[in-house]
């Protein structure tokens, strides 16, 4: 289980105007002259010397060539900084003015995160100016420090742990973070309006398998400098594990909502049968049919309500998250799957109560493959926990046959930071599942669902099945509150410990809204 932490920097930071100083006036000099910005940025000849030609067939090759040789470890930062405590790491933040393209006419600017504290690995951080990589080096005024032994650790270490990019989302004079690269393989974006919540990952091994997860690391960043008439930015990334490397290309696009475009080219070191592409990690604590186990002021406490998924046959399908008191893995097959999400539907404080965590305002996240990924089965990790701090939910897209050493593979999908799943107001949608009325024989549960006219009611049928036991009666009433209709379904589960729940509505032979899953167990549900 993934532990996320809420430091000041994970947060999105408002990059306001800079003061006029040697690097603005630096900047405009480079733009009208047709120099390299980021020399003028304080690079010297010495730097000069280093940039290389680059395009992303140069990390295509450079992750082709990694694969034939061993898993070498990366860098790690020096025990000091390792043993540094929250709060004092939380203390330890880039200097505005120092961030990549601040000055210049591009919207878009550069950040850096220090190592230390959880983010023990060292990464390499470049930009790329017509067609040429420059490495982006470390100096004494990258951060602003609690004190001088911090500063001279992360000088001596020369290195970075994470990048973030920076753009005007929410208001025209203001670059917001609005993506973040930081930890293994880990990503986060946020659109107009949001506050970071659930995770991207580059790539997952080996979840949840007895020999223990392997964490495939983003060894280094290229961060490609857009023109000042662009809105969006491309970053490229070298990923490295004991079993596979890869070759990314994120295409970014800032705004209502943010997307992010990812191209990767794998090749396994090893056959790999447990990889999951396009993952995704999140928190889901209580709420909806899960109560908390202490009195608790919020009515739920999530990152994320709900898996949405599209199958290839064209059927949508909505599976309530869970947080079990036993590990829960569901597997849902498919063959070229149109797309899935983790879920934040709820968008009103009321639902949550809490002032600082705003969980109203956490991204969803939607994975749409753009070419053929043909048959596997898409993967739900519900973990049990205690704390809001722990990332208890993963999911992921298994290929069928997992991966075979020496053959390159390459996916192509779109990851979009919506606040609802797509197309969410064009059919009725599940918007709340709970428990219902203890009964005298079996046990209720209700699902309410939007955009469904009161003429309709009458010619909806409830099409509800059990894997083990049996459905006692199914209802559906008319709910003026939501536009929509609520659904009572009474079922006993018999002798069983486990049974899977399935419920559609149909009118005239056809799907309503998304075919309504879930695992019933005991040990949760008694």
């Amino acid at each position: 289980m993934r532990q996320h932490s809420t430091f000041n920097h994970f947060a999105p930071i408002s990059h306001r105007k800079a003061a006029k100083s040697r690097f603005f006036l630096g900047s405009l000099l480079a733009c009208t002259l047709g120099i390299s910005s980021f020399t003028a940025y304080g690079a010297d000849a010495t730097q000069e010397k280093k940039a290389k030609m680059f395009s992303h067939d140069t990390v295509v090759e450079l992750a082709q060539q990694l694969a034939q040789k061993p898993f070498k470890e990366a860098r790690k930062a020096p025990k000091e900084l390792i043993d540094l405590d929250y709060a004092t790491y939380g203390k330890i933040n880039y200097q505005e003015n120092a961030a990549i393209w601040g000055g210049t006419p591009t919207k878009f600017s550069v950040q850096l995160f220090a190592p230390g504290f959880l983010y023990k690995n060292l990464v390499d951080i470049d930009v790329v100016e017509n067609s040429h990589a420059f490495p982006i080096e470390l100096t004494e005024s990258s951060f602003s420090v609690p004190n001088d032994t911090i500063e001279k650790l992360l000088t001596q270490v020369g290195q970075y742990a994470g990048v973030r990019l920076h753009y005007p989302i929410n208001d025209d004079e203001v670059k917001d973070e609005f993506i973040m690269f930081q930890g293994a393989s880990y990503f986060r974006a946020l659109s107009k309006g949001q506050t970071y919540g659930l995770s991207n990952r580059g790539l997952a091994i080996d979840v949840a398998q007895p020999k223990g997860e392997e964490y495939p690391l983003f060894k280094r960043f290229w961060v490609e400098r857009p023109s000042k008439y662009q809105t969006a930015i491309v970053v490229h990334a070298l990923l490295d594990s004991q079993s596979v490397t890869g070759a990314y290309r994120f295409g970014i696009y800032p705004g209502a909502p943010t997307r992010v475009e990812v191209d990767v080219t794998l090749f396994p070191r090893r056959d790999i049968t447990h990889v999951g592409i396009a993952p995704l990690t999140s928190m889901f604590l209580y709420g909806g049919l899960d109560t908390p186990d202490k009195p608790d002021y919020r009515p739920a406490v999530h990152n994320s309500e709900g898996l949405q998924i599209d199958r290839g046959n064209g059927e949508r399908l909505w599976r309530p998250l869970n947080n079990p008191n036993k590990l829960q893995i569901s597997a849902f097959g498919d063959e070229d799957i149109k797309g899935f999400g983790l879920i934040q539907r709820h968008r009103n404080f009321d639902y949550y109560q809490d002032l600082t965590a705003n969980y109203q305002q956490r991204p969803s996240a939607w994975i749409e493959p753009l070419n053929d990924w043909g048959k596997g089965q898409l993967v739900l990790l519900e973990i049990p926990s205690s704390a809001e701090t722990n990332d208890n939910i993963v999911t992921y897209w298994e290929p069928q046959g997992g991966l075979k050493q020496g053959e390159p593979y390459r996916y192509s999908y779109r990851i979009t930071a919506s606040n609802d799943s797509p197309s969410a107001n064009t059919k009725a949608r599940v918007v709340r599942s709970s428990k219902g009325q203890k009964q005298a024989k079996g046990k209720e549960l209700l699902i309410d669902y939007s955009n469904i006219k009161p003429q309709d009611i009458e010619n909806i049928v409830i099409d509800a099945s059990i894997s083990k036991g049996k459905i006692l009666s199914s209802r559906i009433v008319a709910h003026p509150d939501i536009n929509g209709a609520r659904v009572f379904v009474t079922f006993e589960p018999e002798s069983t410990n486990v049974a899977e729940l399935r419920i559609q509505l149909r009118k005239d032979e056809k799907p309503v809204a998304a075919t309504w899953l879930y695992r019933w167990n005991s040990d949760d549900w008694p």
